[in-house]
């Protein structure tokens, strides 16, 4: 090889290997976000579209000028506290802390300084989470989804859809942070109009099982099933069963309903995850979490579908569909 070739072979090389080094250095530099959620990557998919469409709108795209960090836990809770002390030894610059209060608690838990930025489905006032929905203070704010507080509501749109049905089961998870405030927000509303109901409990998928087991065995007229990140991300089982033991069931998001539940009623979740990316730039770019107010969704969807109905061989009520924001057929 001639000199001159040998020299300009030499560049070449060297550069090869510059250029992934010089990459993986800017990369490097890149703020990293923290995004800790307590259930499966794949039923949430959307959510975490909408999230990232929240961060474009504050100019920040996930590999070009900000790093995502994922840690899903699988529907075991018990996981979350490592995986929130690991992003926190990380140095992230936010942590998202998505899924409920399960995570939430987790990232509260973990850090004092960071920045967090949640999407929980109760009240986070009530679950010590912020003391003040204006002004957080400290380091965390978020999106109240209103979940768990729509559970009355969910009890009588399922009376108004079987009316006279006399016992309504309804399925919870114990291993949730707000599980007491979740019993209660159920049996209470069931007192006062008296309606008898029975609940379930279920924080696994044999659990699950075993609950609708249990439901067909009581002879439950129909089904509600709680708010609940891990029932999310099992939803095509949880349908699925409904459906093979011709339950009635109601939900907490549209998405139940799309994959063949009969009804959901709740607020638009995957915009819920567009608000906290919005938060999540806007912290990047300088702004205190303390000044932030947590979001309230406004918006709640009635979803029905009508296919599920004529299975089961309910009539919906022309009252109830008029009511209804989407009836799928």
């Amino acid at each position: 090889m001639r000199r001159r070739e040998f020299i300009a072979f030499a560049f070449i090389g060297s550069a090869a290997v510059a250029w992934p080094l010089a990459a993986r250095a800017q990369q490097s530099t890149l703020p990293v976000i923290g995004f800790l959620n307590s259930a499966s990557p794949q039923p949430f998919a959307n959510y975490v579209s909408g999230f990232r469409v929240g961060l474009k709108q504050t100019s920040y795209i996930d590999g070009q000028n900000v790093t995502i960090e994922f840690r899903w836990a699988e529907g075991h809770y018990d996981r979350l506290p490592e995986m929130a002390a690991d992003l926190v030894r990380r140095k992230v610059a936010v942590l998202v802390s998505t899924g409920g209060p399960p995570s939430v608690m987790a990232a509260k838990a973990a850090t004092a300084t960071i920045p967090i930025v949640f999407t929980i489905g109760t009240d986070p006032i009530r679950l010590g989470v912020v003391t003040s929905l204006s002004r957080p203070g400290g380091n965390i704010t978020g999106v109240n989804l209103f979940a768990t507080q729509m559970e009355s509501k969910r009890l009588g749109l399922l009376r108004a859809l079987i009316p006279g049905v006399q016992l309504i089961a309804v399925l919870l998870n114990p291993n949730r942070p707000n599980y007491a405030f979740q019993v209660k927000d159920v049996q209470e509303p069931a007192a006062a109009i008296g309606q008898q109901i029975h609940i379930l409990l279920a924080s696994n998928e044999s659990d699950i099982d075993k609950a609708f087991a249990t439901a067909v065995q009581l002879r439950a007229g129909a089904l509600l099933v709680s708010s609940d990140p891990f029932f999310n991300s099992q939803r095509d089982k949880i349908v699925a069963l409904a459906a093979r033991h011709s339950i009635p069931a109601i939900y907490e998001w549209r998405e139940f309903a799309l994959a063949g539940g009969l009804m959901s009623y709740g607020t638009n979740i995957t915009d819920g995850y567009r608000q906290a990316g919005v938060y999540a730039g806007r912290i990047l770019k300088g702004e205190k979490p303390a000044d932030l107010p947590v979001v309230q969704s406004a918006r709640f969807e009635l979803i029905i579908n009508l296919k599920t109905a004529k299975a089961l061989g309910i009539e919906v009520p022309p009252n109830l569909s008029a009511e209804a924001d989407e009836i799928i057929e």
